[in-house]
């Protein structure tokens, strides 16, 4: 057996058990609780959050992964696991280390290939297939940052109405946010909730919405606590900016739903032209043809 290939088959089964370590091992709970009491008061003057990076939770791997990633990719990934929620299996930590884990046994797969067939076009797709498995968690991460974000604008409306019946009932702003905070189940509830919960830790409101505004990174949204924070500014009444916002937010949902509805018909052509149509033909003209050609042969 040649020399490289045993060096990859070795790399190879070195790497897997440390991936299966970035994706499997969980920090146990009182290391997570002191975690947590360190990293109180960390994100002390930044109301956006996105300057706060958690302290490094896991092993050697973890380190290892954080030393390598630059200042900036760690600052963006934390954004980015912030608009998607922040998954619990998938840790700041973890993500950086399975980024490399999974670039290195991608392109030492690669670099087999390589070696069995050596010329150009071989030493693009290795290249190609490394890049795109580095990069691969954080597409994951964005999409799902994407589609929660796409949520969210969709239960905003109706959020809305809600907070302006409670509103209107003689209820405050704050625990109107709170009754549909509690009463929701989507992310907007969520990130409702711990905008409260921001507030009662001792953030100004102002910082609590534009944290919120920051973690979501939805216009609509972005919208709405602009007219917030105006009317908690100039004093205007809660209940009317309420109602204007939910009326907005339904007419905004309506069009993008109409918008929605007039692409169809052109999203439609392309398969129409490439499966259903020849098919068509086909099936008219085939009998036709075989007689022609059947006539003439003869």
């Amino acid at each position: 057996m040649p020399p490289l290939v045993v060096i990859a088959v070795l790399a190879i089964s070195l790497s897997l058990p440390l991936m299966a370590w970035s994706v499997l091992a969980r920090p146990g709970q009182e290391h997570r609780r002191t975690m947590t009491n360190l990293q109180r008061g960390l994100g002390d003057g930044d109301p956006s959050g996105t300057e706060r990076v958690a302290v490094s939770s896991g092993g050697g791997l973890a380190a290892l992964a954080r030393r390598l990633t630059p200042a900036g990719s760690v600052r963006r990934l934390d954004r980015l696991l912030s608009r998607a929620g922040r998954p619990a299996a998938w840790p700041l930590d973890r993500l950086m280390a399975g980024k490399l884990v999974l670039a290195f046994v991608v392109g030492l797969l690669s670099l087999l290939y390589v070696s069995a067939a050596p010329s150009a076009l071989p030493v693009l797709i290795a290249v190609a297939a490394t890049v795109i498995a580095y990069f691969l968690p954080e597409l994951l991460l964005h999409s799902r940052a994407q589609e929660r974000g796409q949520q969210i604008g969709l239960e905003l409306a109706d959020t809305l109405d809600q907070m302006t019946i409670a509103v209107e009932a003689g209820l405050g702003f704050d625990s109107a946010m709170a009754r549909a905070g509690k009463n929701g189940k989507g992310p907007l509830a969520e990130e409702l909730v711990r905008t409260l919960q921001d507030i009662q830790m001792g953030q100004s409101r102002r910082q609590a919405y534009e944290s919120l505004v920051t973690r979501t990174d939805v216009p609509d949204l972005r919208r709405f606590v602009r007219a917030v924070i105006q009317a908690d500014t100039y004093g205007v009444s809660i209940a009317d900016v309420l109602r204007t916002q939910a009326a907005e937010m339904r007419m905004k949902r309506r069009q993008r739903a109409e918008e929605k509805a007039m692409q169809l018909p052109v999203k439609v052509i392309f398969p129409l032209m490439l499966c259903i149509l020849p098919v068509l033909f086909i099936v008219l003209l085939g009998p036709a043809v075989m007689d022609i050609i059947a006539a003439f042969s003869s």
